[in-house]
């Protein structure tokens, strides 16, 4: 393969790999019911599906329960918030 073509293989792993890193909670949720919808027709289809699914819902469930905020700001990532709030004292 000439060089040209192994500089365009590294780039598009690159690629793949900077849209992993860029997965924001937001894309992350949408995926995940996108996900949930297509294993519920799944198990809908073949009940041995069905482990697959609550699994899927569990994880939705966990995610919807863990918004940082203020109160859980220093647990989550380890040292206490800094930011100043225009308002808060």
């Amino acid at each position: 393969m000439s060089d040209s073509g192994n500089e365009a293989v590294r780039a598009a792993a690159l690629q793949d790999e900077e849209d992993y890193d860029l997965l924001t909670y937001t894309e992350a949720g949408l995926r995940l019911q996108e996900a949930i919808a297509a294993q519920a027709e799944l198990a809908e289809a073949d009940p041995a599906q069905q482990p697959r699914l609550d699994a899927l819902l569990a994880a939705q469930e966990r995610i919807s329960h863990r918004a940082v905020n203020d109160e859980n700001f220093e647990r989550f990532f380890g040292y206490p918030a800094s930011a100043k709030r225009s308002g808060v004292q």
